[in-house]
């Protein structure tokens, strides 16, 4: 008979544990479908394109890095130094607000080469929302040149440059960081 007075909250706790799981599952997909999936922008160019013409690609960067020399001038070396960064990175350079991108395709024997096809992307490293696309630099005495890059948030970028003569595509990246304002 003293059993029959206990109460047994087991029960309680099972449809708790329930009701926490649906919670929870509900949450996780709710904000798994309000982040937006970023597609990597290597190449400048789908990953799964990149993917399946990744041949031909080395190919052509391999044409290009044999006839021309592509170069990116007039800016000083930024020192931020990332803490965190596992790789290896190259020299970080320092942007401002608004910049003037000067890139230098010569050939070989150092002539410019004024017919190409030179193209900028400035990006994040890991997000495509503050992508901005230039698909054409004009040629401006013996350099392609972009006269006023603004910038408005500052952090980390990449200036990934896309150069096409003919059969050759020739890409480069280069990192760079915008100081916060003090």
């Amino acid at each position: 008979m003293a059993n029959e007075n206990k109460k047994t909250y087991w029960p309680h706790m099972i449809l708790g544990f329930v009701a926490i799981g649906v919670i929870l599952g509900y949450w996780t997909v709710k904000h798994a479908i309000g982040m937006p999936v970023h597609e990597s922008n290597e190449y400048m160019m789908k990953y799964q394109t990149a993917d399946t013409d990744a041949n031909e690609i080395i190919e052509a960067q391999q044409r290009f890095d044999s006839r021309y020399r592509l170069k990116l001038s007039g800016f000083k070396p930024s020192d931020f130094k990332p803490e965190h960064l596992k790789r290896k990175h190259g020299t970080i350079m320092a942007l401002e607000p608004v910049n003037r991108i000067v890139y230098e395709l010569t050939d070989r024997s150092g002539k410019p080469v004024p017919d190409a096809n030179v193209s900028l992307l400035l990006t994040r490293p890991h997000t495509e929302k503050e992508d901005q696309v230039f698909p054409d630099l004009p040629y401006k005495d013996g350099r392609y040149v972009l006269e006023k890059l603004a910038i408005k948030n500052p952090g980390r970028y990449i200036l990934r440059v896309r150069a096409q003569k003919g059969d050759a595509v020739g890409f480069m990246d280069t990192e760079a960081y915008l100081k916060p304002r003090q």
